[in-house]
Formats: C-alpha cells, sequence, structure tokens
C-alpha cells in the first residue's frame, strides 16, 4: 500500500509523542493512547495496537482506523475502549488533530480533587478556562457517555475524566504533547502546594491576561519545543 509523505511524517510524530510519553513514565501498560488524523482521509485516524507498550511503538506498527473503529490498515488490534474515546473525538472535533488520552498519575490525583486544576501556577493559567471536568462512570464509554464527554470537552483543549485521567486536543502533534506536558507539570504543582486553603490565586483578570499570553502562538504552540523534546530521546 503506497503512504503519502504527509503520512509517513505523521507517523513519525506520533511514533515519538509515544516514545516521548514512555520517556516522561506517562505510560501505563499496554493502556491508554495517541491518536493523530491521517492526512488527506478525512474518516481516518492512527493509534497505537493494542498490546504494546509506547516504548515499542514505531511509525510502521502504528494502525490506521476509521471513525467506527475498522482497521484500515496494519496489524490490530486496537483497544475498544480506546476507540470510544479517540473515535468520539476526532469524529466531534474537526480542530483535534491529535488527541492524547492518558493516566498520569499528578493528573489523576487532580482530577480527584473536587476543585479540579487550580489557577496558581503559571502552568496551570495555560488552561484558565481552557479545561473542563467529566465525572467518572466507570471503564467503558457508552454511546450515551461518548456523547456526555463531547457535551463536555466543547471546544475546550483539555478535560479532567475524575477519578481516572485526562485528555488533551492539539491542532498538531506537537501542540498536544506540549500542552499534556504542561497539564502534568500544573497538576504536579497543585499537589506541591500545602494547602488548598493557603494557596495565592491572582485575580481573575490577571488570570485571564496571562492565558491570552500564553496562547499568543495559536496553532504554532508547541512547535518550537518540539525540536528539544525530540532530543530528550537521544539521551535514552
Amino acid at each position: 500500500m503506497t503512504i503519502s509523505q504527509a503520512e509517513k511524517q505523521v507517523r513519525i510524530d506520533l511514533a515519538s509523542a509515544y516514545q516521548l510519553a514512555a520517556f516522561k513514565g506517562w505510560d501505563d501498560g499496554i493502556y491508554t493512547h495517541i491518536s493523530a488524523c491521517v492526512p488527506g482521509e478525512a474518516d481516518a485516524y492512527l493509534i497505537n495496537q493494542f498490546g504494546l507498550r509506547f516504548d515499542e511503538v514505531t511509525p510502521e506498527n502504528l494502525v490506521k482506523v476509521n471513525l467506527q473503529g475498522e482497521i484500515l490498515s496494519g496489524v490490530g488490534p486496537v483497544n475498544k475502549s480506546g476507540f470510544a474515546i479517540h473515535g468520539a473525538v476526532h469524529m466531534a472535533r474537526s480542530d483535534a488533530f491529535c488527541v492524547m488520552h492518558l493516566h498520569i498519575d499528578s493528573v489523576i490525583a487532580v482530577s480527584a480533587q473536587k476543585q479540579g486544576l487550580l489557577p496558581i501556577s503559571q502552568h496551570a493559567l495555560r488552561f484558565y478556562g481552557d479545561i473542563t471536568s467529566h465525572p467518572y462512570q466507570g471503564l467503558a464509554f457508552s454511546a450515551k457517555e461518548q456523547g456526555q464527554l463531547i457535551a463536555t470537552f466543547g471546544d475546550k483543549k483539555a478535560v479532567l475524566l475524575q477519578n481516572h485521567g485526562g485528555i488533551v486536543c492539539g491542532s498538531s502533534i506537537q501542540q498536544a504533547f506540549y500542552l499534556m506536558d504542561i497539564l502534568d507539570k500544573a497538576c504536579k504543582i497543585q499537589l506541591l502546594a500545602d494547602s488548598m486553603e493557603n494557596v495565592i490565586i491572582p485575580a481573575p483578570e490577571i488570570c485571564q491576561l496571562t492565558y491570552k499570553q500564553l496562547c499568543c502562538d495559536g496553532d504554532t504552540e508547541g512547535q518550537f519545543e518540539w525540536p528539544a523534546y525530540l532530543g530528550l530521546l537521544n539521551t535514552k
């Protein structure tokens, strides 16, 4: 099967994102997923083969599936729970070129806190008004819950799945990875804070200003940082 040059590059970048996630300790055995759209194919995206660790993912063993979860090319299987999240988000969000769903310890911990992510660090302010929360309803996402998740997500870049993990949407693989990195650090900082009663929260107008300042790169967010992230793989 002929693969376009654009798809080849997406495969390289997506496999790198998996490798980097493993390097950062964001993997969870063979579970959780990072997916990316296939350029020129409106109803297709790439995802990892279920059963592989993140550090085993390569450009060649990524699986191409359609929005119904059917394998278009590559060797399966693909995780049905993964499709329930990724397929739903890709179908609903044309801006979601890359979808990252991970079980990062820090993000799970903050997702279990009633107040969610607080604007107590510059890192957290990147998500000021740009993150939401979805209640835990068990392991598998039903069609009903998929609809609820999409409604909750809206047009935001991130959602905390309560007691479960997080999802980040990016207009590129580079942006999605960068945002997940920022979310991880924001959650770690919150967990290190002495107590929620004693933290300093900037005024709303400062929070909004800082959010706008941090988002000034628009869709190019994460592109400048990507080569530096890739350099981490050379230190393994």
